[in-house]
This record gives structure tokens, sequence and C-alpha cells, in this order.
């Protein structure tokens, strides 16, 4: 019995270091032609073979799809289409882009809200106030675009202002576990379901225009996304994305490589990846990515419903990609892409859209 029980010993210990050497050993160029998003664009690895892909095959959606949970959670009275045009994407089943906006300028707020499915607020690494989000969101209110905010954390008087003011939806950087998670959820919505506070601001004289009333719909047009950016996270996927009032998790893609320490083309790094996109499929909600080099090209890309900045909708392309408009969105390079190589925001030859982001 002793000698069986350290030879099981020994062969789980010889698994264990053949499973951890053997992703890093990998070669992610051999892995096979890469898989198409639903959505053209921002491409993963430019020349060179495809994309690493990981050891891991991504689970497929069953007949109920991407965010089955979250549709089944909406109130069958909440008129449709939302006013979230992010959200009612969603439940189209296509991908959304944004465009990232860390600084005062409504012009630019009013231009590109035109043309993207949401519009990225960062307040999370800038030094923008609540206020001039708010006087941005009045100055073309109902543009097109819904308005997100990257929250600096998940507090309760953090979530509360920016509710107040009248955004649609937000976005927690660096959740860790479910209690993040829940905090999240719960500021972000009114009672029953909520324990969002009942307060002036302007989110009402935003959205209760003729035919809206803000107070009875709010809660199925908001849109919660929860930042999954360090192992522990990773280890939690499961537990964050099951989380009551959760509707989308993203990874956030440089802030992952750096926590973790493997670069994005290490199939580690790619494992991490499916490992979430798994636990979200699983939950019923929606996964995403800050990085839009994800948006094709790679194992997980097919899930891909959520992304920072990335190409337009309609085409459009700001000034600075070979259009003419607003000043390009400001993006964080990404790191770790096979031969240092970094995204430039031009679509591949016969794609419409093109984008690079990834916090």
């Amino acid at each position: 019995m002793a000698r069986w029980r350290m030879a099981m010993l020994a062969g789980v210990c010889v698994l264990a270091v053949f499973t951890l050497a053997q992703p890093a050993a990998q070669d992610a160029g051999g892995r096979g032609a890469p898989q198409e998003g639903a959505r053209g664009g921002g491409g993963g690895r430019r020349g060179g073979g495809p994309p690493p892909q990981g050891t891991l095959t991504p689970m497929a959606p069953d007949a109920r799809g991407w965010g089955w949970q979250v549709k089944a959670s909406v109130n069958s009275s909440t008129p449709r289409p939302f006013y979230n045009k992010a959200k009612e994407l969603l439940f189209q089943d296509e991908q959304v882009t944004s465009y990232t906006i860390s600084s005062f300028n409504p012009e630019l707020y009013c231009e590109v809200g035109a043309h993207f499915d949401y519009v990225w607020f960062e307040m999370q690494h800038s030094t923008m106030s609540y206020d001039e989000v708010r006087r941005m969101i009045q100055t073309c209110p109902r543009v097109g675009a819904a308005p997100m905010i990257r929250m600096p954390d998940a507090l309760e008087s953090s979530i509360q202002r920016a509710t107040d003011l009248g955004v649609l939806g937000i976005i927690v950087p660096t959740v860790d576990d479910a209690l993040e998670a829940r905090d999240a959820a719960r500021f972000s919505r009114f009672p029953p379901v909520g324990r969002r506070s009942s307060g002036g601001g302007a989110a009402g004289q935003i959205w209760n225009a003729p035919g809206m009333n803000y107070r009875a719909t709010i809660n199925d047009n908001m849109l919660v996304v929860v930042m999954i950016e360090t192992l522990e996270g990773v280890a939690n996927a499961d537990e964050i994305a099951s989380t009551f009032g959760v509707d989308v998790v993203i990874i956030g893609n440089n802030d992952l490589s750096q926590f973790s320490g493997w670069s994005q083309n290490d199939p580690r790094y790619q494992d991490a990846l499916i490992k979430v996109h798994d636990a979200t499929l699983k939950a019923g909600k929606y996964f995403g990515n800050a990085g839009a080099q994800y948006l094709n090209g790679y194992a997980v890309s097919p899930g891909t419903r959520f992304v920072q900045n990335g190409p337009a909708r309609d085409g459009w392309r700001p000034a600075g990609r070979g259009g003419r408009g607003a000043p390009p969105a400001e993006e964080e390079p990404v790191i770790g892409l096979p031969g240092g190589e970094q995204p430039t925001g031009r679509p591949p030859a016969g794609g419409a859209r093109g984008g690079a982001g990834g916090n």
C-alpha cells in the first residue's frame, strides 16, 4: 500500500510539472488557423502566421447563447430597444466597441458619440472629474453611444456619483473576488434588486425624455462590467461571473500580463483568457477584452462581445487613422504581442473596423 501511494504521488508530481512546463514550451504559431469573430477589425498578429491560442479549447455556447442569464433577469415590461445602445446590441448578439475619453472635451464626446456603441470615460487613470463627465453628457444628451465610466473603485460613494450624473454603465477595474463584483452590481441599481440610493443629479433630466421613464427602466438599461486583471481574479472567475447583477466580464489585458508576468503571446496567458471566457459563458454573462486586438484571430475572438476602443460601427475614423474627425482615442500600447509589434489601429485589407487598446 505504501509503495502504491508513493507511486501515485510521483505520478501526480510528474503530471503537474508537465502541465506547467508544456504551455511555456509550446510553439504558439503552430496551433492552426485563427478563428474569426463576428465583426471584422483589429486583428491579432500581423504577418508571420496565426496568433497564439493557448493550450485549451474554449467552450462553445449552447442553444442559450451568450448572456442568457442577463437576458433572463430583464423585466418583461421594460421597453425595447433599450436606450442603452451597447446593451441593446449585446442582446442582439453583436460585438460592441467604444471610444475612450480621458479629459474634458464636449465637442469630442458629441462627435464620437454619434458613431460608437458606447463611450468609455476614463476615470481610473485620469484627473477628469465627475462634474466634467456630467457636463459632456448634458452637452448632447442621448447622442447615441451609451455613456459609461471606468471607475476608480467599487465604493458606494463613487458609484452613486457616477449613476446620478447619468451614465448607463460602469466598468470596475481589478476585481479579484465576488465581493467586489457584488458591490459593483448592487450599488449600480435601485431596490429591490440593488442598493442604489434615490437622489438628485442629472440622470433623470437626461433620460426622462418623452416616452422614457428613467426610474422604472434604468435597472434594466444599466450595464455593469467588471474587469479581471490578476491571477487571483482568474482563479475566482466562476464566482465573479456568477455574481447577480454583473452583466459583462472583461480582461484587462495589459494589467493581467503585468500581474501574471506572462506576455500576451504566452500560451499560459492565453489559457487564462480561455478560463475566464468559459466561466463567463457558463454564468450566462457576456465576455470581452480591454484589448481590441482580440476582436478577431484569437481562440477567444468568437466570444469577445465587449471591447475597449476598436473600430466604429459605421466605419467612421477619427483624424490620425486615415479619416477626418476627432483626435484618436487615448490608448495604451499592447504588451507582449509577438515580435514586440504594436497595433496600428488600421483594419486589415478588406476589413471595415480596426483598433487597439487594452488596459
